[in-house]
């Protein structure tokens, strides 16, 4: 896993999956802004998040400027939010790396795969955007409800496409930096199959009645030793 600590904006990271991200990222030293619209909103979940890490090392902005002054950003919008949440940032994103955590997952069939025409909602945004930004989708498929607990291990893999092999291999280590084990899968068409796999893994909890089922890879060597190959 790369060492480089980086500055991070997590737009709608008021929400669960986008602030115990940033959380996450903020304990292992990166550098973390939570961006809203409503930035009084962003300032209360910064305050709270600093709270648990017992430190003030999160900042909430308004997402155009917290986007503007960070490297990274990752989106972490409701599906119905993602397009026109992008667009809004694309002269922000320009030049930039950006996460995109987006699931297409319609209301209320939330168990059943419903994919987009493009069949990957995260390649529609790599064409809205153009290649100025280098999109990156990753952690469609981590639980949200534990990512605030620090003490707790998530037996979970995820899943990093990107067409530009640097910018795979950050997200890779900020899946790392989460703790979690990145796996570098490919271009970002293969995003499609992480997409799907959300609903499918939550119809698995309705089933089962748990709430957090995820993926593990097997056969494999830690995410660090396969980048190292």
């Amino acid at each position: 896993m790369s060492s480089r600590l980086f500055s991070i904006c997590v737009v709608g990271g008021t929400g669960p999956e986008g602030s115990g991200l940033a959380l996450r990222w903020a304990h292992a030293g990166h550098r973390v802004t939570i961006g809203s619209r409503d930035v009084d909103k962003a300032e209360a979940v910064a305050r709270e998040l600093n709270a648990i890490l017992g430190a003030d090392r999160i900042s909430g902005r308004e997402s155009r400027e917290g986007v503007a002054a960070a490297e990274i950003a990752v989106l972490t919008v409701p599906f119905a939010a993602q397009m026109a949440t992008a667009s809004s940032l694309r002269e922000q994103l320009a030049g930039k790396i950006l996460v995109d955590v987006t699931v297409p997952l319609v209301p209320p069939k939330v168990s059943r795969v419903q994919l987009p025409p493009t069949d990957s909602c995260v390649v529609a945004v790599q064409q809205l955007l153009g290649d100025s930004v280098r999109v990156v989708s990753a952690f469609q498929n981590v639980s949200a409800h534990k990512l605030r607990n620090l003490q707790h291990s998530i037996d979970c893999d995820v899943f990093v496409t990107s067409d530009d092999q640097g910018a795979r291999a950050v997200g890779v280590s900020l899946a790392e930096a989460a703790g979690l084990r990145g796996i570098n899968a490919g271009p970002l068409a293969n995003s499609v199959v992480a997409e799907s796999l959300t609903s499918l893994l939550i119809s698995i909890n309705g089933t089962y009645k748990i709430p957090d089922s995820g993926i593990r890879i097997t056969g494999l060597l830690s995410a660090v030793q396969l980048e190292e190959r």
